[in-house]
């Protein structure tokens, strides 16, 4: 019990900050739990596309097979689901409002997952296990999370360029995920030092995308004040 309540208290705290984050216009709770739920439900059909794509893994050696194993089952599997979670779920959902919901949702389901993930590893690998992916591997999911919804928040309110920031949310968190594991799966110590710069990043670029689009709220009255003087200028507020 007290190993799942370990590797559950990072997705706790983190889902605390990021509703605390949501500061102008909170989401429901009830569609925060749906989120999570989400995200603990596709779990299963991850687990099947992974193992399909592991079917070809023996065609792979060394590096590459590092690469394809981060790149494509890991990566691209989780990502894939939690993008299709967030825009069968939640895409047309009144409350998706503005920007930062996006955040908020994709976030959610992403800590729904790592929170069904966590409790595997912890109670596999136990307490030393639970307090490093405290640190790096809950987070770094809540990170990609951020990307994802960052992107798919602003596909939702400039139309014009919908699709391109689309691409953007399924392909950069598969990229940044896809690093994240190939570091660890390649085998190469003086990676590391470099793995743990790039956690140091994923942390920096996702408080940094949660404070610009928080800062674009709708609800923001000194945005809006922003916005319309921009406007009156003839200038782009974006």
């Amino acid at each position: 019990m007290e190993l799942i309540v370990l590797a559950l208290a990072p997705v706790i705290v983190i889902a605390a900050y990021i509703y605390y984050r949501d500061k102008y216009e909170k989401e429901p709770l009830g569609l925060l739990a749906k989120a999570l739920f989400a995200g603990a439900f596709i779990v299963i059909p991850i687990l099947f596309l992974e193992q399909f794509l592991s079917i070809f893994l023996p065609n792979f050696t060394g590096l590459s097979g590092a690469a394809y194993n981060a790149f494509v089952i890991a990566a691209f599997s989780e990502e894939l689901f939690k993008f299709v979670a967030l825009l069968l779920l939640f895409w047309k959902s009144k409350h998706f409002n503005e920007k930062f919901d996006g955040i908020v949702y994709a976030t959610f389901i992403s800590l729904g997952f790592a929170g069904v993930e966590n409790v595997l590893y912890v109670l596999d690998g136990g307490l030393s296990t639970g307090l490093m992916r405290a640190l790096t591997a809950v987070p770094a999911h809540a990170i990609f999370g951020i990307t994802m919804g960052f992107y798919v928040g602003l596909a939702k309110f400039y139309q014009k360029e919908k699709k391109s920031y689309l691409w953007k949310a399924i392909l950069i968190p598969i990229l940044l995920h896809g690093f994240y594991d190939f570091i660890l799966m390649s085998g190469i110590n003086w990676l590391l030092t470099f793995w743990l710069i790039f956690v140091a990043y994923l942390y920096y670029a996702g408080l940094k995308r949660m404070k610009k689009l928080s800062g674009q709220s709708i609800y923001n009255t000194d945005y809006n004040l922003m916005n319309k003087t921009f406007d009156k200028d003839g200038s782009s507020n974006i």
